[in-house]
């Protein structure tokens, strides 16, 4: 399905004009602002003309061709227009009405009606339950809102929202950048956010895609877009919704989607070169950071400001968000303190006021750290705001001036930051964003956009290499209910994970023969496809000492499992060494329903349960995708040594993960889940040990 018809029309169908206030007025009064060349058809039963335009009185009546029409109606009378618009071979549509899948059933029945008709006829339909769309470049309009300044309003990024308040809010100002389309997707009933990325990918004047995503339709699709993408030099910035249950809930009455689990799909844009925010004023920020002449290539920020307080604000924040704010070398420390005077602390962020010269002092400092090759970007920190009732007289043109200086000097990103939010002076946004220097507000917001932008900007990393065979036919294995302990552990191991030693055993001799042999103390459990599960049932011992404990604890694991109704079967035993205490983590494989298979790793035992703190990749990895998980949250601070304890062999626990990444990828087709619970961590260079796991296998109906 093109969707040139939709985001580029020749003509376009107005269903439901008038000239009294109202959305069919709105279009085309907009249509007349921004200046379209095509046909425009008013249609409405009870008037000659609109607004100057020749008005028809159903669909059926319009002479030429309609490559769109915007049915401006209530939901009550909309599917006969649908109907007319098929036949007339209407080739998209804009459906602003609710009523549909977050409406309940009989909603529900409707969409799929409605979707049903789109896909028989090959019609790009926006929504329904959504604010429309705009194709600035094209001077195309089927939105809800007036456009009053065209030449404000244009600009390079492409927005896709499900939600049409979050396009408005996004839209209140076009000072740092503009669009090439905005697109309210609302319940994307036929096309959906991916389909509407690759046109943007496609498009000319689209150089950067902004997304707000309540759920994620057609996910294969929309990883595929992901990747094209990134290979055509385009970031893709993405804010999801639905992260708490109740945004989750809300979701479902909003636009009929289902949230999905915002961890994972943490995980798909890391992996596929997505920048996520997380608010709108991360969102703001990264967009307005995009529209410089020159991308970071790393995320060394330097830092000049006029003034002490703020330096120390700086830091605060950017130690608080993990930004990189790195001390200034000494060269160009002593470069710059010998033409305005010291610096203070470490020199970054460098207080340049000196003697009250900032203009001077500011060009000093931002000639020196742009030549001493230690930064990938550089900002200068000064606030300015429209309608000031205070200021220093001719102050922004020389700050203008000293930005120009810098930019001729070196190639280096150059941002001009207000330290709060939102404030800015507009003359000097323009006059800087002529020159390639964005306008960034808000300490955190600011620095951590530049940060974001840095890492995409980095070279794509590639997929990490990973043991394990090339999956083949499917494993005997995948046919069971569960691949119980034993026999998992020996799965992970031909793989290369590090596991306990132990011995199957079916009776109390081969227990007892078994237990000496490994060496006591031991632990003493019954395995079995059907009993997943099996602290509930009391069927682990624990700390065996002698020949006594392994005797009591086999008549005890006989007896509480005589008490499981109808027990199930077969059911044997393992005899293990209880291994040494270690830091415990938990570690997995699960399959996500959209995004296939993905790892957890995070604090395991009763910290597990304590705390909902994994960490996740998509699998297969790519390269720093499994030390970038190791050195997040509390898992990465136990594994630092903590309570005087020294760093753990985290190298090992790589090396693990890795194996554990490379089966699991290897077997992908095969696999539903994998659970190693705890895998035993212990100081550096004494290696790790799975002392539990459990393999899912994936049903092949």
């Amino acid at each position: 399905m093109a969707l040139e018809r939709l985001l580029a029309p020749r003509s376009i169908a107005v269903v439901g004009a008038s000239e009294r206030m109202s959305i069919g007025r709105t279009i085309i009064d907009s249509l007349a602002t921004l200046g379209f060349p095509g046909a425009i058809y008013p249609v409405h039963p009870r008037h000659e003309t609109v607004l100057g335009h020749p008005c028809y009185a159903s669909l059926d009546d319009v002479p030429g061709d309609v490559d769109l029409a915007a049915l401006c109606l209530g939901y009550e009378r909309l599917m006969p227009e649908v109907e007319k618009a098929a036949a007339k071979g209407v080739g998209a549509m804009v459906i602003f009405s609710g009523g549909f899948a977050e409406a309940g059933e009989d909603g529900v029945a409707a969409q799929a009606r409605l979707i049903d008709i789109c896909r028989q006829n090959d019609i790009a339909l926006c929504g329904p339950n959504c604010m429309g769309v705009m194709s600035v470049h094209k001077k195309s309009h089927a939105y809800m809102m007036d456009v009053f300044e065209p030449k404000a309003l244009a600009g390079n990024v492409g927005l896709i929202s499900q939600s049409g308040s979050i396009s408005i809010g996004l839209l209140t100002d076009t000072r740092r950048f503009g669009f090439s389309h905005v697109i309210s997707s609302g319940n994307e009933a036929v096309t959906t956010t991916a389909a509407y990325m690759e046109y943007l990918i496609d498009d000319p004047a689209t150089e950067i895609i902004a997304i707000f995503a309540e759920s994620i339709n057609e996910p294969a699709r929309f990883v595929a877009a992901l990747d094209r993408a990134s290979a055509a030099s385009k970031p893709v910035v993405v804010l999801k919704a639905g992260k708490s249950e109740r945004a989750a809930a809300a979701i479902q009455t909003h636009t009929g989607g289902m949230a999905g689990e915002s961890r994972v799909l943490s995980a798909v844009l890391r992996a596929h070169r997505a920048i996520e925010v997380n608010d709108l004023e991360e969102m703001t920020e990264v967009l307005a950071a995009l529209q410089g002449d020159y991308w970071p290539k790393g995320d060394r920020i330097a830092i000049v400001t006029g003034s002490g307080g703020h330096a120390e604000l700086l830091l605060d924040a950017a130690t608080e968000a993990d930004l990189n704010v790195p001390p200034l070398d000494q060269a160009t420390r002593q470069a710059i303190e010998s033409e305005i005077g010291s610096l203070t602390g470490d020199g970054n962020p460098a207080d340049a006021w000196g003697q009250g010269d900032f203009a001077a002092n500011f060009t000093v400092a931002l000639r020196e750290i742009g030549a001493s090759g230690e930064f990938d970007a550089i900002v200068l920190s000064l606030d300015a705001n429209d309608g000031q009732a205070v200021d220093y007289a001719d102050q922004d043109e020389a700050i203008n001036g000293v930005l120009r200086t810098a930019r001729a000097d070196h190639d280096l990103p150059l941002y001009l930051m207000s330290t709060r939010h939102g404030v800015h002076k507009t003359a000097q946004i323009h006059a800087m964003r002529d020159e390639g220097i964005p306008s960034l507000g808000g300490m955190k917001q600011a620095l951590g956009a530049i940060t974001r932008v840095a890492r995409w900007a980095g070279s794509p990393t590639a997929l990490l290499s990973t043991p394990g065979d090339d999956g083949g036919e499917r494993p005997d294995w995948a046919s069971r209910v569960s691949v119980h302990e034993f026999d998992a552990k020996r799965l992970l191991a031909a793989a290369g994970l590090p596991t306990v030693g132990e011995r199957l055993v079916d009776d109390l001799p081969g227990a007892l023969q078994a237990a000496s042999d490994v060496g006591y103390p031991v632990v003493l459990k019954a395995v079995g496809d059907a009993i997943p599960h099996r602290s509930e049932h009391g069927l682990i011992e624990l700390r065996l000492a002698d020949a006594d404990d392994v005797a009591g604890a086999w008549s005890r694991l006989q007896d509480r499992l005589a008490a499981i109704p109808e027990t199930p079967q077969p059911v044997q035993f393992v005899v293990q060494a209880m291994a040494a205490s270690g830091i415990e983590v938990i570690a997995g494989i699960a399959r996500d329903p959209a995004f296939g298979l993905v790892m957890a790793v995070g604090p395991g035992g009763v910290l597990a349960e304590l705390f909902d703190d994994v960490a996740m990749c998509c699998l297969p990895p790519r390269d720093g995708d499994i030390d970038a998980m190791l050195s997040r949250g509390r898992l990465a601070q136990m594994l630092a040594g903590f309570r005087g304890s020294g760093p753990a062999d985290v190298a090992a626990l790589r090396d693990a993960l890795i194996a554990l990444a490379g089966f699991a990828t290897a077997h992908a087709d095969a696999i539903e889940g994998i659970d190693i619970n705890p895998l035993l961590v212990y100081p550096e260079g004494q290696g790790c040990l799975v002392v539990d796991a459990l393999i899912v296998p994936r049903s092949d109906d």
